[in-house]
């Protein structure tokens, strides 16, 4: 083994199969982190099983892929187009990977297949056709899959006349970013103007994406192609609607609430766009579900932030295949089929974590745009101590109300739109025996639902407001939905800041707090959740 930190004065070793190069993600950051190390590690070391040199191009010292061990020789040069040229020049690889770095690789794909350096796995007119919105539209169109109407803009009057007629709200977001970055949704003219005046991404090779919202469920699913057969490991549930970002979204696997129809629609439609695409690797496909209906809303060519989540829960080893597929192997050759792979028996919650406490200023509302740091994953034989289990781990450690330990209060402020949908989810935690506290206004609707609640004064009121209440600790969660606007409200921040500064769990949509009264009902019921190791619960077994 070979560390190498500078490409002068180097003669690299010859092996009979050949050289490859595996791109990093570089520096982790927010929407790019430890799950792309974990899939270039895992790529690594299939490569090296396969018997080819394993050359690693990466610049963060606190991932595993730089490891003096993982790969055959590891350059620890800038993720540049310039630099990773430098490195095939001295490697000159069989190929280079680009689906395991996260969107920093990916985006590398275009001037390296320009520069004439073959890209293995799926070719990058395949990933330009997926990130490419014109092209992408014109393929589902011609599949017959349907996707939310919209249209790529590059300018703000475009971006006008395409919301009027799709309708308002519409996402709007740029094209080629990760972890959703710029993303937002906008319910009128002036907001979306707004956004097109502050845009500093729009051009004509990055246009504008506008989309309409579609207020609905979201799924996604990770697909591994060899261009013949399309594994499908399994589809992951959203809990929280349609403009949460799925990093921030809790997901349970396999689905609770989706319909046989639905199922083979996100199946059919993935294994369609999967051979169209000619994937050799991995792919994910997230949708957004309207009743009995699937749409297409996003397809990244590349490994997805759910890889490390899926393989474990699954047992599908699924960087190891996508590698071996890259490197001309068949699915069918190593027993898998194409379709959906054979549920297990276990259940798994997906929850975000946040570092909100460690960031000052960040607002906590959940949105478009992803602002978590990580994720655990909750699993047990059934959803809802699983669901339990993810909610504890993730931060949300909400005592059931014992009197005598001082547990059993929570403050409400509800947004104008959010009130009568919210009003039962705060009546299941009333029932549970929580005391509410609510806003003037929140406490007005709460009670037009038979929701007992008290008042508790704003905070720019006398004391003892909503901070003094936070500050003080006597409360155990805060569930604060934030009004529409592109504007934050002052009130509003304050409010979720306070929460996060001491401490207190604050929770901003109405399906996040479902999930918690779900996971307390079934606790208050049965009063015990077991631990054990994911090693024991059953995995199901390959076909």
């Amino acid at each position: 083994m070979q560390t190498v930190a500078s490409t002068s004065d180097f003669v690299p070793p010859t092996k009979s199969k050949g050289t490859v190069i595996i791109i990093g993600s570089g520096p982790i950051r927010i929407g790019q982190g430890i799950e792309f190390d974990y899939a270039s590690v895992h790529c690594t070391r299939a490569i090296r099983a396969a018997g080819y040199e394993a050359v690693v191009i990466n610049n963060n010292p606190e991932t595993v892929s730089t490891d003096f061990d993982i790969s055959d020789r590891l350059y620890f040069e800038p993720l540049t187009l310039e630099d990773v040229l430098n490195v095939v020049d001295r490697e000159q690889p069989l190929g280079v990977v680009v689906q395991f770095g996260g969107q920093t690789a990916i985006n590398l794909a275009k001037p390296l297949d320009r520069a004439g350096v073959p890209i293995l796995g799926t070719q990058f007119d395949s990933i330009d056709l997926a990130e490419d919105r014109d092209r992408f539209d014109t393929l589902l169109v011609q599949l017959g899959i349907p996707k939310p109407a919209g249209k790529a803009v590059t300018t703000t009057e475009a971006a006008t006349r395409v919301a009027a007629e799709i309708g308002f709200p519409v996402l709007v977001r740029p094209s080629y970013v990760l972890g959703g970055r710029g993303m937002e949704i906008v319910y009128n003219e002036q907001d979306l103007r707004s956004y097109m005046r502050t845009s500093t991404e729009v051009s004509s090779d990055r246009p504008i994406l506008v989309d309409k919202y579609i207020t609905g469920q979201e799924a996604e699913v990770d697909v591994i192609c060899d261009g013949e057969t399309c594994l499908l490991p399994g589809i992951m549930e959203h809990i929280e609607r349609a403009g949460v970002h799925s990093g921030d979204s809790m997901a349970v696997y396999p689905p609770q609430n989706l319909s046989s129809n639905v199922i083979k629609q996100i199946e059919d439609y993935a294994i369609r766009v999967a051979l169209a695409l000619k994937v050799k690797g991995l792919m994910n496909i997230q949708y957004v579900l309207e009743g009995e209906q699937a749409y297409i809303i996003e397809v990244n060519p590349r490994a997805s932030r759910t890889v490390p989540y899926l393989s474990k829960i699954t047992g599908v080893p699924m960087v190891d295949l996508a590698t071996r597929v890259m490197m001309g192997e068949k699915l069918v050759d190593l027993g898998y089929k194409s379709g959906l792979y054979p549920t297990p028996a276990q259940v798994a919650v997906k929850a975000p974590v946040f570092s909100f406490q460690k960031l000052t200023m960040v607002d906590t509302d959940l949105g478009p745009e992803m602002k978590s740091t990580g994720e655990i994953m909750g699993v047990d034989n059934n959803f809802p101590r699983a669901l339990y289990k993810a909610m504890v781990a993730s931060g949300y450690d909400i005592p059931l109300p014992d009197e005598e330990r001082g547990h059993g209060a929570i403050i409400v402020t509800l947004a104008s739109y959010t009130k009568t949908e919210g009003a039962p989810i705060v009546k299941g935690f009333a029932d549970l025996g929580y005391k509410v506290y609510a806003t003037e206004g929140t406490k007005r609707s709460l009670e037009k639902h038979g929701v007992p609640c008290e008042t508790i004064h704003k905070i720019r009121e006398d004391e003892p407001n909503i901070t003094t209440m936070l500050r003080e600790a006597k409360v155990d969660f805060l569930l604060n939905t934030p009004e529409r606007a592109r504007t934050p409200e002052r009130d509003g921040l304050k409010i979720r800041r306070a929460a996060v500064e001491n401490g207190v769990p604050c929770l901003t949509s109405l399906d996040t707090a479902k999930a918690l009264l779900t996971a307390l009902q079934y606790v208050s019921q049965q009063r015990v959740v077991g631990v054990r190791s994911v090693n024991s619960y059953e995995v199901a077994q390959k076909p």
